[in-house]
């Protein structure tokens, strides 16, 4: 089996450590991308995502010659064995999926695709793309999946920060367009982690796993945010009502918050949506969930409106400081971050806003129209509005802000 060639098609923040780990395992990997800086660094041996261990682990793995990357996915896939896709999903502005970049990926395969060949999808997708959208590309080549060659669809589930080990520890779902296609995934995935490989019917199940934890994860997040906000209205201290409520034993109610953001949680509900609509279903709490928490960066903005005006200071022209454009502590992924729509919107009002995050990089941060400043800077303002948990920010002390505490 380790003859066999790997090409990862995406080497981003899920793609390179797959590719890498691979490669770790024994395997010949090419990886391939769209991003010309991105195929010089793995070349050199060097990642270009931030992720503890994988600077050395690309490093190691480049260095023996099992890891490289190009621009050319046609060749790398009629080199190789398996072709793995992992490209970003993004929604369109109307919520429904981007599968451009998978589309992207497929048609560059099918220049490239052998008999005996397996593809395998990672990329998050709605129920049905693999079979609906991935596949006819594939057979347009006039070979046949599970004739001619294998399909398969296997979700990430890694968190930034901890990705490598998780990759290697977690359970993987695999599903497959027949039973062949499954098999060999799952003896492939078996070469990285140690975590249980669970075979499910079909593709479609494999892709519905996915949407479904984070769909859970995401609506229970709603649950908290509203219960908050409705603590808030009646002088109630949310987090305290929470803690006490977790005592049952059946009881988890998450922490509140000022959003949610990453590219699976706030994302991954709305291909639910999507393909329930398609089909005649209409997925209400899952829709409503999304709404309640996409609306609580607005909510935040409406408690330094309040806090500023019981100071007798308007929004407008009052410095705002922010602390925290990372979706969550201690990363530097700011995707989907609920930062982005709050310092829109402290803009759109006139406020002045000092951005700090001591993890995202300043180009991010300017994206979103305002200069990053210092932890110092930031916290000279008006309002300081802590949006993300960094371990820096525990340092804080009330001495710290020359407006003082109220």
């Amino acid at each position: 089996m380790d003859d066999q060639r790997i090409a990862v098609f995406g080497l981003g923040h899920i793609g390179l450590p797959t590719a890498a780990l691979f490669a770790r395992a024994g395997f010949k990997v090419t990886g391939v991308d769209i991003n010309p800086e991105t195929v010089e660094k793995v070349n050199i041996g060097r990642s270009p995502v931030l992720e503890p261990g994988l600077d050395e682990l690309v490093a190691e793995v480049v260095g023996t010659a099992n890891l490289g990357a190009t621009m050319d996915g046609e060749r790398a896939a009629a080199e190789s064995e398996v072709m793995i896709i992992v490209v970003p999903t993004p929604v369109n502005s109307d919520n429904t999926s981007d599968l451009s970049a998978v589309i992207s990926a497929a048609e560059t395969i099918s220049r490239g695709l052998k008999k005996g060949d397996l593809v395998i999808v990672e990329s998050t997708v709605p129920p049905g793309a693999c079979q609906n959208v991935v596949l006819p590309i594939l057979e347009k080549t006039g070979l046949k999946v599970s004739e001619d060659f294998g399909l398969a669809y296997t979700p990430e589930r890694a968190l930034p920060n901890n990705t490598l080990h998780e990759m290697q520890n977690n359970a993987r779902v695999i599903g497959g367009a027949d039973p062949e296609s499954a098999r060999r995934a799952a003896e492939l995935y078996r070469r990285i982690t140690s975590g249980e490989v669970i075979v499910v019917d079909d593709l479609m199940t494999a892709e519905m796993v996915k949407l479904m934890e984070n769909t859970y994860r995401d609506t229970n997040i709603a649950l908290a945010n509203e219960l908050a906000v409705i603590c808030e209205a009646l002088g109630i201290d949310a987090i305290n009502a929470i803690e006490a409520a977790n005592h049952h034993p059946r009881v988890n109610i998450h922490t509140p918050g000022p959003g949610v953001g990453g590219h699976c949680l706030s994302i991954d509900p709305y291909f639910i949506v999507e393909m329930a609509e398609r089909n005649g279903v209409s997925a209400r709490l899952i829709r409503t969930a999304r709404e309640v928490n996409e609306s609580m960066p607005l909510h935040v903005l409406e408690i330094i409106r309040e806090t500023l005006e019981s100071r007798g200071k308007s929004l407008e022209g009052s410095k705002v400081g922010i602390l925290g454009v990372a979706y969550k502590g201690d990363v530097a992924d700011a995707r989907e971050t609920p930062t982005r729509p709050l310092v829109a919107a402290l803009l759109s009002e006139g406020a002045r806003v000092l951005v700090n995050d001591p993890h995202v990089s300043p180009e991010i941060i300017r994206g979103m129209g305002v200069e990053p400043v210092s932890l110092e800077e930031s916290l000279n303002s008006d309002c300081v509005v802590l949006m993300t948990d960094h371990t820096e920010y525990l340092e804080i002390t009330p001495e710290m802000i020359p407006g003082g505490i109220f």
